[in-house]
Order: C-alpha cells, then structure tokens, then sequence
C-alpha cells in the first residue's frame, strides 16, 4: 500500500497539538501556508483563529444549544478572500476571511489615533496614502441562517452551483441560497405523521460534485437514496434507493446500530460515492443499486466486543470517510488513533497510527496490526488492550498534493508522502 496515496509510507510534516480549549468554546481554524517564510510542502502554521458560535439558550423548550461545531464546508475561492458555512446543531453562519497588510493614514476629518479634528482647524486638504502594515487575518460573520431546524444539524453541502446549499437533520433537508437568510425550502421530510412509528433518521447529506440538481442522502438503516430536484419540489420519492441485502446467518442484536452509515462522500469524479458504517467502508457505482462495487473492512477484529462496544456507546461512534484527489484511494478513523486507508487499484490495505512518537519531523509511519488471539507476534497489538478513547473520527486529504490530516481528540496530526 502506497502511504498516503503514493510513495511509500506517509511521513509526519507537522503536529498541530490541539490548542487549549477556551472558556467560550471552540473555534474554528484555518491552515494556510506561512507568508514570512518559504513554504515546505506538508507544513502548515495557523493562519487564523476566531470564535465562530456562542452557547444559546432555547427557552421555548428549555434546551441548552452546544457551541460545538458540528460540520465546516468552504465555498469555492471566487476572490483574494475566502468563506466557508460552519454550523451548529441549530444555527448556520457564513463566513468571510480576509487579509490586510495596508493601511491608510493621513485621514482629513480624524487624527490617526482615530479621534474626530476639530473642522475649522483644518487649513489644508490632504491626500490619503496606503503604508505597509503588519498582516491582519479578519474574520467576519456575513450570513447567519437560523431557526430552520427543529432537530440538530448533521450536515452541510455546499452545491456546484455556487449558490444554494443544504443542511440535514435528523428527519429533514432544507435547501438554502447563500444571500437569503430568512427562508430555506424543505426538500426532504421523513417526519410520520406519529412519531411513534419512525423507524430511521437522516445521518448524512451531500451534493453531487458536478450535477447541481442531484444530491444523496443516507439513513440509520444503511441505505441511500440518491435524488433529483427536477422531478418535484419535495424530493420525498428518491430516483434511485441503494441498500445491500443483509445476509440472514450472521444478523444479530447489533446489526441495526452497526449497519447505520455515519458518512457519505461522493467521488470528485462524480461516479462513485462512498459509505462509512460501523465496521467497513463500501464503494458504490451510482449505475448499480443493488450492492457496493468495493466493500473494505476497516476493524472487522470489534466484531467480538460488540457488546462491550455497546455498553460504553462507542457503538455509536460517528466516523468519517474521504477520497484522495485522484479517487485511487480512501481513508477513514478507528481506535486506538489508528487510521485506514486502502487503495482502490491494488486492493491493499494499511494501518497506521498518529500518535506523537511518531509525528516527529521526518519521521516514517510504520504499519500497525491487530491480533485477535493467539500468540502475539512482536510488532503486533492486542484487540484486548485497544483504547477506545482514543479515536479518529475525522480524517481528510488534500486535493491536489499526497498530504493527509487526522484529527485524534484535540490533536491534529498531518503527514506527507515520502520523497525519496
């Protein structure tokens, strides 16, 4: 298995140690390169840091709403600034994050401390001129879309239209255009009539990459439905449903909570789309809805600690999943700060493990294994001494370059491929 796509096993570039939490909450982060310097691929410094929701309070039903944020989407750059939609589990902000390293002086109306002049002592108009100044990162909220969710917020995507987007609840999907704040259109609504009678929620939500008009969703019984907007104003009948039948001899207690997918991304080609479950990760061609062209375990060993799984609620465990920019490869999260990756043309898998040890600059990743019983080789851990606190759940890889970032509890951790 190339690491990280390519070349051999992924080196650690940089470790970001999770930043200390703050009274208010966490904040979001971006990761540009470092203008004061030359940039090394696979180094990144932070480039700004700003609070982007605060703790509120629903007194209509006595609920306190989390600052955490739950889901990051940027917008296609269309200019020097960029902007993304952070979100909540109930209120939506756009973002606009911009640069400034000038600054005018020689204002006629006030002093440069700020303070209005005195109009009849000023004899002599002046132009104003930009100097140099120290580079300032700002941060600015321009949209905040709300009360459009009675349940929490698990998901946004952004369309290819560069206009609308949409966000998921539990039982709903709203579509939203990016200059209107006041109103969004429910696309989906699996709410029954008695709530006595659900029988699955909506866990993930996303559009296609290139048709602007067809989006996926995925629900706690393992399937996915793909829809059109074109064919009506509420997308309650799906085009296309995709469920992989269960095979009767090996269904247990567990298989519901198991088989529910906790993450859907799309291919960047478009053609194929990707579920994360429990225990694998599956391939699907959007041509064939019967069953996933690829399915890879990704700790299939937890199959026999289920129980204990369930007892500790891991079993519910939200792992995400991504491609790497040629669609060769894919990666998700286990435990233990192990991550997978398998590549898609050698159908070979790997393990590895972020961790500090092994993110010194420079350093190579070795590949982990699993025993489930038996005798122990050297190089080998054991499935019993696992620690399920530590845990991957969000995992991403650059568009462009073989450079992949994991995130373990208040950890980032980024590594590069190996040059040679």
């Amino acid at each position: 298995m190339a690491g990280a796509g390519g070349g051999g096993c992924p080196r650690a570039a940089t470790t970001s140690s999770g930043a200390s939490r703050r009274s208010r909450g966490p904040s979001t982060r971006t990761w540009p390169k470092n203008k004061s310097r030359p940039h090394s691929r696979g180094e990144y410094n932070v480039y700004s840091t700003f609070q982007s929701h605060e703790p509120e309070f629903d007194y209509l039903k006595s609920l306190e709403i989390e600052e955490k944020i739950n889901k990051i989407r940027w917008l296609p750059q269309q200019n020097a600034a960029h902007f993304l939609l952070s979100t909540n589990d109930k209120t939506i902000k756009l973002w606009k994050i911009s640069e400034r390293d000038k600054r005018a002086e020689g204002y006629n109306l006030k002093d440069e401390d700020g303070r209005l002049r005195d109009p009849f002592r000023i004899t002599a108009l002046r132009v104003p001129i930009l100097k140099p100044m120290d580079l300032m990162v700002e941060a600015s909220p321009r949209r905040i879309f709300a009360n459009a969710h009675t349940y929490h917020i698990n998901s946004i995507s952004v369309n290819s239209d560069h206009e609308t987007y949409l966000s998921a609840d539990d039982l709903r999907i709203n579509l939203w255009h990016l200059e209107i704040t006041d109103r969004s259109f429910n696309i989906v609504d699996i709410k029954p009539a008695n709530m006595e009678e659900l029988t699955e929620v909506i866990t993930a939500a996303e559009f296609h990459p290139h048709q602007c008009n067809v989006f996926v969703y995925s629900s706690s019984k393992g399937t996915i439905r793909l829809c059109d907007m074109r064919s009506s104003a509420l997308c309650d009948r799906h085009s296309k449903f995709f469920e992989e039948p269960e095979d009767p001899s090996s269904r247990s207690f567990f298989s519901e909570i198991i088989s529910s997918i906790s993450d859907v991304k799309f291919s960047h080609s478009g053609r194929y789309m990707m579920t994360r479950d429990y225990l694998s990760v599956k391939v699907w061609d959007l041509n064939m809805e019967s069953r996933p062209v690829e399915t890879h375990q990704v700790h299939e060993y937890l199959r026999s600690k289920l129980c204990s799984l369930y007892e500790n609620d891991c079993i519910f465990d939200k792992f995400e999943c991504c491609w790497n920019g040629s669609d060769s490869a894919i990666m998700t999260g286990s435990y233990n700060n192990f991550f997978r990756m398998f590549d898609r043309d050698t159908r070979r898998d790997v393990t590895l493990e972020a961790s500090r040890e092994s993110s010194k600059p420079r350093a190579s990743l070795k590949p982990r294994k699993v025993c489930t019983g038996g005798k122990r080789k050297k190089d080998e851990i054991s499935v019993d001494s696992l620690d399920f606190n530590k845990k991957i759940l969000h995992t991403a890889w650059h568009p462009a370059d073989n450079v992949i970032a994991v995130a373990a509890t208040n950890n980032l951790y980024i590594f590069q491929d190996k040059i040679n």
